[in-house]
């Protein structure tokens, strides 16, 4: 498996221009323009030459690291993990990163998956162990559009084959909310809430990122090392996501269970990162170069 990518030093403008919120507006999605709002203004930043890993840390990656020091997640430690039933979000007991679907689904993702339910600290543990990093939202978002703006790693035309994503499930595809839920409680039934990632790299390299990164839409969402804040404080933003500011780490690339508008390279999640994890979670990491 290929390991990190070299990302040249480079002047860009982080963050949505104000015609992509405009485009989401008009497309089929409930959310207000205040929500995606912490993406505006643009904002230019400067980076040096850095290496990202191609992929999403992987199961068996992170097996051999909590083999090599002995390390316990926070949901390991706490005793449950975050899934989505059919019910919503809920703790669940027993659920951690070797069964992310709790006790008896041990083996549900492959080796080659990106691993779950680690929080902001588990990654960061990971990272130094490795002798890395997690990288900031900057170099996140650099290397998963290159110099231009571009809504997903590929280009501006979504193509469902290219990601993880909601769209990529069920016959036919999902493309409303009603649609996922009605498939996703019909899996939970049959199932459990298990995590539906796939193997790194699983669409490279049509989905790749200009420098060649992968699963930089879908798959899991990523943590960064970046505190989350606001590119410019007038920024009249949803509450929920303005509380989230000074506090909660940057989470980029959306996950296996959002849509395509939530799998942008400018799109801004935040977690907090005092232990929380989910099934939908996960991370690359960074160095300098």
């Amino acid at each position: 498996m290929a390991g990190m990518v070299f990302i040249p030093g480079a002047m860009f403008d982080q963050g949505s221009p104000p015609a992509a919120l405009d485009w989401l507006l008009r497309q089929d999605q409930p959310l207000p323009r205040s929500w995606f709002a912490d993406e505006t203004p643009q904002r230019p930043a400067t980076l040096g030459p850095y290496r990202i890993d191609r992929y999403p840390v992987t199961v068996a990656q992170f097996r051999e690291f909590t083999r090599a020091t002995g390390f316990r997640t926070d949901a390991e430690d706490r005793g449950f993990g975050l899934v989505y039933d059919e019910q919503g979000w809920v703790e669940r007991a027993g659920v951690h990163w070797r069964e992310p679907g709790g006790p008896g689904t041990a083996g549900a993702a492959g080796d080659d998956h990106p691993v779950v339910h680690t929080s902001w600290r588990d990654a960061s543990a990971y990272a130094q162990w490795a002798g890395k990093r997690l990288p900031t939202e900057t170099e996140w978002e650099y290397a998963a559009r290159g110099a231009t703006f571009r809504l997903w790693p590929w280009g501006d035309d979504w193509d469902d084959k290219r990601a993880n994503t909601a769209e990529l499930h069920a016959v036919g595809g999902l493309t409303t909310l009603e649609d996922w839920q009605q498939w996703w409680h019909a899996l939970c039934r049959r199932d459990g809430p298990l995590p539906q990632t796939t193997s790194v790299g699983s669409f490279s390299p049509q989905g790749d990122s200009p420098f060649g990164c992968a699963d930089m839409a879908g798959n899991v969402y990523e943590w960064t090392s970046t505190l989350s804040y606001l590119y410019d404080e007038a920024t009249v933003c949803d509450p929920t996501v303005r509380k989230a500011m000074g506090s909660y780490r940057v989470i980029r690339g959306g996950s296996w269970m959002n849509f395509r508008y939530q799998v942008r390279c400018s799109e801004r999640m935040h977690g907090d990162p005092l232990g929380w994890s989910s099934f939908a979670h996960g991370f690359r990491c960074a160095q300098d170069a």
